[in-house]
């Protein structure tokens, strides 16, 4: 009977370490989202299901052009690319992204662009226009869809504070046919 006793409490230990463990990481680490919506199309589709790496930002800081996961209200995150970071003036003209004076290529978007046949993907805009300062905040980043039209990001919803974001996401696990690194 004693052999029984030591085997469930050795049983439940190891369960009680697993799930233990299993908060840890999702809780400090790694956690799962779900694509919701089409802003970030052709790069993400909705009901992509992701891996967001939150510690990624926990020793480092965001880049240009990485996709990261933010809390957009108290019970909503939003899935964007960082286009501006702290100090930087960004702008769009002739659907050309311009930063601190400098064209940047955005290869992700040539799919839509080249299937437009009536205006720009993006319009144009300057960041004074949008938030009423010319750089972006310090403290702040710049977020945009990669679906232009179809976007609610910094352009409405101003500049996102860095402690608000989650992590970086870059991985697609779902589905098993579409496993990719979305960049």
């Amino acid at each position: 009977m004693t052999k029984k006793k030591n085997e469930l409490f050795e049983w439940i230990k190891a369960l009680t370490i697993a799930v233990l463990l299993a908060a840890i990481i999702r809780y400090f680490f790694f956690a799962p989202i779900v694509v919701d919506g089409f802003s970030m199309m052709p790069t993400l589709h909705t009901q992509d299901r992701m891996i967001v790496n939150k510690f990624s930002y926990k020793i480092g800081e965001p880049k240009r052009f990485d996709i990261v996961v933010f809390h957009a209200t108290s019970d909503r995150d939003y899935i964007k690319r960082v286009i501006g970071l702290p100090g930087d003036t960004v702008e769009y003209e002739n659907d050309t992204l311009i930063i601190n004076g400098k064209e940047y290529p955005e290869p992700y978007l040539e799919e839509y662009k080249n299937q437009l046949i009536d205006g720009p993907l993006t319009e144009p805009f300057n960041l004074e226009s949008i938030i009423g300062q010319t750089t972006v905040p310090e403290g702040h980043i710049f977020v945009m869809g990669d679906n232009r039209r179809q976007s609610k990001d910094s352009r409405h919803i101003g500049t996102v504070p860095i402690e608000e974001v989650m992590g970086k996401t870059s991985l697609v696990y779902w589905p098993i046919s579409d496993i990719r690194f979305a960049e």
